[in-house]
């Protein structure tokens, strides 16, 4: 693996939420494509578990422990990042998800509220309000959000994550408005059900009522169940000068959810 050649040749990209699931995969393919790799994760394990496997794949990744949801946390990150390797090109907002705890909005408990609106929106706020002015330094660059099949469709009974996955989509749109002028692009990706570690464990063989009603639908489509490769693939061609004339996109990977 080398930063000579590639899709992401020379570019830097700070990617969030790395130590683990789609945002681990997309480290080690952007890595194999010639990017430096920021692996931006709250959990040092994870984090530097990921840093080492990009490394023994010959790419060249550095663990920076980062906390999303908290500004100082978000900006130290991003300052170390530019320190490291003198700039960034790439901002891949992927930390966030969901927690079982999630329900109807007349039941579900406001700590959900917070941790899961902190956890998905405003990190991918913060994360934005300090990367963009560094992209901008570096004369323009791409963000790749993570939005989720449910801001689609309106997934019931989750409904702190839709709202934070739907303010996403908005986010992303606005932020493409604003920065088009300093050749930056901004586009989300509306995943279906990837099969990470987390998603896994509640559509297995002890899923709830509601995952199971989940997995009855996913049988009418085929295409809507995925790997953590699949959509860190989208976010490499979001990321590559091959999708220069792409911005302010919603791109739903999720197989027709969305459609029928």
């Amino acid at each position: 693996m080398s930063s000579n050649g590639g899709r992401l040749a020379g570019k830097v990209a700070f990617i969030t939420g790395a130590g683990s699931g789609i945002a681990r995969a997309a480290a080690g393919i952007f890595a194999r494509e010639g990017a430096r790799v920021v692996i931006a994760e709250i959990k040092p394990e994870l984090g530097r578990a990921s840093e080492e496997a990009v490394k023994a794949a010959g790419g060249d990744a550095t663990f920076i422990e980062t906390d999303v949801t908290k500004e100082d946390s978000v900006r130290n990150s991003i300052a170390a990042a530019v320190k490291r390797y003198g700039g960034i090109n790439v901002l891949y907002n992927c930390a966030g998800g969901s927690i079982v705890q999630d329900t109807l909005a007349t039941e579900v408990e406001m700590s959900v509220w917070n941790h899961t609106i902190s956890f998905d929106l405003l990190g991918c706020f913060l994360c934005s309000r300090h990367g963009i002015p560094e992209l901008i330094k570096s004369g323009g660059g791409s963000v790749v959000n993570m939005s989720s099949v449910a801001a689609l469709m309106g997934f019931t009974p989750a409904h702190v994550y839709v709202a934070a996955k739907g303010g996403i989509i908005s986010l992303t749109k606005a932020l493409a408005c604003d920065y088009a002028q300093h050749r930056i692009r901004v586009n989300a990706i509306c995943p279906g059900a990837v099969m990470t570690e987390r998603v896994k464990t509640r559509t297995g063989p002890a899923a709830s009522r509601v995952a199971s009603k989940f997995n009855e639908r996913m049988k009418g489509h085929p295409f809507a169940t995925g790997q953590p490769e699949d959509i860190a693939n989208i976010a490499l061609f979001l990321a590559s000068d091959e999708s220069r004339m792409i911005t302010g996109a919603i791109i739903a990977a999720d197989g027709g959810l969305s459609a029928y």
